[in-house]
């Protein structure tokens, strides 16, 4: 174990973070050593991953130190953010900082992180098709990730910048999948019209990254994308219906209907399925199936997602 190359992880036991600590894991061949960083290393998800293998450590995102010390004597950091715990892109950037600066303080050789358009480069806050949100975001998950590339760069750190994709598990997690209407038929409900929307199993995202480190430096300042399958709102619908046995149509809704469903985050996530919808070719010439395949052959199509985890999807 002395001799492998740390690759402290960040979000170790959450979807990016877990995805690719397992891969490393899994490899008995690999070159690396996980350091599975985690603000409870009493969780089950640590204690899983310690019996596996991983040195799991404690530190927190919104603490400099803390990170600093927890990269400290590490090949490499997979570095990632947690909108979704507190929807503050402000606490985002302050946390993507903190990352970069340890990252630095640290000197990493490679690191990556995931991070995500700022769309503001394609609808200027001036744009009314699309609502201003926090005063100064149109996707707000979106751009507090795309806005702190340039820390990375600007400090010198040796970065890959990973884009992800919707995860699949959207359908089974956060209520995103198929529901029953007044007519008691399944209904996939997103606003996206007719456009493919890059998705991807969330485990994936880390079999990608490990990937790309075993790939190396050589792909320091390069832009990666991660996705399984491009689809239509129809042809995940068709799909659906065919794994779980019963009929799924895709409800094709407006985004200012999506917008005012009122859950939290519905304006944010309306805003990004609007910019999966009306810049389609941006978001999919970044996340290259063929190239992703490239770093994780092994990466999951709809189909084959389904296939382990259709059951799981709610259906009321």
């Amino acid at each position: 174990m002395s001799d492998k190359k740390i690759i402290a992880i960040v979000g170790a036991t959450g979807s990016q973070g877990g995805g690719l600590a397992r891969a490393i894991l899994a490899d008995p061949n690999s070159e690396f050593a996980v350091r599975a960083i985690t603000r409870d290393v009493n969780s089950d998800k640590a204690k899983a991953l310690k019996a596996l293998g991983a040195d799991v450590v404690a530190a927190d995102v919104d603490d400099l130190a803390s990170i600093t010390d927890a990269f400290k004597g590490a090949y490499g950091a997979y570095c990632v953010t947690f909108f979704w715990n507190h929807f503050s892109p402000e606490k985002e950037n302050a946390s993507a900082t903190n990352l970069a600066n340890a990252a630095k303080t640290a000197g990493l050789e490679h690191v990556i992180w995931s991070t995500l358009e700022d769309t503001r480069r394609w609808i200027p806050l001036t744009d009314n098709r699309m609502p201003t949100l926090q005063g100064k975001y149109k996707v707000p998950h979106f751009d507090a990730k795309g806005e702190v590339d340039h820390i990375f760069i600007d400090l010198g750190v040796p970065t890959t910048f990973l884009y992800a994709s919707f995860y699949w598990e959207n359908f089974i997690s956060v209520g995103a999948g198929p529901k029953k209407g007044a007519d008691g038929q399944l209904a996939l409900t997103l606003p996206i019209g007719n456009a493919k929307m890059a998705g991807v199993a969330a485990d994936d995202i880390g079999k990608v990254a490990y990937g790309i480190f075993k790939q190396g430096t050589s792909l320091v300042g390069q832009k990666i994308g991660v996705a399984g399958e491009l689809l239509t709102g129809s042809e995940m619908a068709a799909a659906m219906s065919k794994a779980i046995g019963q009929p799924v149509t895709f409800n094709d809704v407006p985004p200012d209907v999506y917008r005012a469903f009122g859950f939290p985050g519905a304006e944010d996530l309306g805003n990004m399925f609007q910019f999966y919808r009306d810049f389609e070719g941006v978001c999919n010439e970044q996340r290259d199936v063929a190239r992703a395949k490239g770093f994780a052959p092994e990466l999951l199509a709809f189909d084959s997602w389904l296939e382990k985890n259709a059951g799981k999807i709610p259906l009321d």
